[in-house]
């Protein structure tokens, strides 16, 4: 038996315990690990050595496709157009978002004749994963279910099971290793529970889902290494106290990063949102100051998102700053900006910065929405809900062309969008003179002053100007 310790943040080992991780910099995350050395002799596999192909060439049998659908086309979208076989996806979230809810609609959509499915539970009892799938109204006869925390179990039940095409684990940090003397969801026990699995679901062809949790900081629990042992890696979002799911990759390799998949969550389960962008639109007809419309680029998707600025009176002293859904400090350099370019000084007033439905946005091109945005806000100029906006925001004042221009267009023409403004090198490109939304480019900041005069109406005494 030999003694090892262990961060279980980043997975760096050391000889002797310390009370910070010199790696990853965290605090009391050093655990003791006892560890046996196996002493079964290693073999090769000689299948394995006639496993090698052509870079370039396909193997595949004819007629078939690299993809299957899940049945659930939202997350077909974020996987990339479906689920490779062999692939090993992680999903991950906070407690009671939805995760166990999208597994069990998984095994049980997915499964078929042909290609049935396994649904193993570390968490929860047979009996307790069949009462919510009564409330939710979904059976298959050709989706299987267990409940086993034992990883060797778990293979051997694999085993058994004849066109097995999906595994889903409920959670990876709930199973446990025989061969290592430690708790379940330590840095070595989810190290090896995950490499286990993911060496005989691969040799047999077979996806796999990982259900993980995540910690306080809103990271993946457990070693960092996990994250690149998978082929994806998939986040819950979730407004507070909100309806509406939205998942994210932020890793894939077999297709985009960053693109999202948009459900609704009910009593009976998550439902596909067919329209994001009507979901995120604004639905009251107020004429209200401080509001105005984004064509965003979720991964390969376009969605229409409405961003909200507040710039009111500061109680003397520090004046807040808050952006809820897109980064504080693109927003100390757009307020910086303003100021130096634009002459709109607003050192002294308490600004607030909201993303409507609960969208987190991090591309550059919505710098001009929220300039516009705050605005329209501090000189209580109402913006018409026909107008939409993009482009990048540089320290000089120049508004700078972004990707994606195209998909915008045809995003926001679907939607009734009438105007967008737009950077000048956008609405000169040959592929969007084919579009019946008239297209008003700016090159300055400084001629957002004539554009919101024509487009934008004045709605009353601004007291606080």
């Amino acid at each position: 038996m030999k003694k090892l310790y262990v961060c279980n943040t980043c997975a760096m080992q050391y000889h002797k315990w310390s009370g910070k991780c010199n790696n990853c910099g965290t605090w009391n995350a050093i655990e003791e690990l006892l560890y046996q050395r196996g002493t079964e002799k290693a073999y090769i596999n000689k299948n394995a050595l006639c496993s090698v192909a052509n870079i370039g060439s396909s193997n595949e049998i004819e007629g078939t496709s690299p993809t299957t659908s899940t049945k659930i086309s939202e997350l077909d979208k974020t996987l990339g157009g479906g689920l490779v076989a062999g692939a090993a996806i992680l999903i991950a979230g906070e407690p009671g978002i939805g995760k166990s809810t999208l597994a069990l609609q998984i095994a049980v959509k997915a499964a078929g004749k042909s290609h049935s499915t396994l649904y193993v539970t570390g968490e929860e009892s047979i009996e307790q994963v069949q009462i919510r799938a009564r409330r939710m109204q979904i059976q298959s006869e050709y989706a299987k279910l267990t409940s086993v925390n034992n990883v060797d179990a778990i293979i051997e039940i694999i085993k058994s099971q004849k066109d097995l095409r999906i595994i889903i684990i409920d959670s990876i940090q709930t199973i446990y290793s025989s061969s290592i003397e430690s708790a379940c969801g330590t840095v070595n026990q989810v190290k090896t529970v995950v490499f286990e699995l993911l060496q005989y679901a691969k040799s047999s062809n077979i996806s796999i889902f990982f259900i993980g949790h995540i910690t306080k900081d809103g990271q993946i629990a457990g070693p960092k290494v996990i994250e690149h042992m998978v082929d994806t890696v998939i986040y819950f979002e979730c407004a507070s106290q909100d309806q509406f799911r939205i998942i994210r990759t932020m890793k894939n390799r077999f297709g985009p990063r960053g693109e999202i998949g948009v459900f609704e969550m009910h009593s009976s389960g998550l439902f596909e949102v067919e329209n994001p962008s009507a979901l995120f639109m604004p639905t009251h007809n107020t004429k209200v100051s401080g509001t105005c419309l984004f064509a965003s680029m979720e991964g390969s998707r376009p969605i229409l998102i409405e961003v909200q600025a507040l710039v009111a009176q500061a109680v003397p002293g520090n004046p807040r700053r808050v952006a809820v859904g897109w980064d504080s400090g693109r927003l100390a350099m757009i307020i910086a900006v303003l100021h130096s370019r634009f002459s709109l000084d607003l050192s002294g007033r308490e600004i607030y910065l909201n993303v409507a439905g609960g969208l987190k946005l991090s591309e550059p091109a919505a710098d001009l929405a929220v300039c516009v945005a705050l605005i329209s806000s501090a000189r209580n100029i109402f913006i018409p809900r026909s107008v939409i906006f993009w482009g990048e925001i540089g320290l000089s004042g120049e508004i700078r062309k972004v990707v994606h221009h195209e998909a915008r267009l045809i995003e926001a023409q679907k939607l009734g969008i009438r105007t967008a403004i737009v950077p000048l090198q956008v609405k000169n490109t040959k592929e969007c003179k084919d579009y019946i939304i008239e297209l008003s480019s700016v090159n300055h900041i400084l001629e957002l002053n004539g554009i919101l005069n024509d487009i934008g109406e004045k709605i009353g005494f601004n007291k606080h100007r």
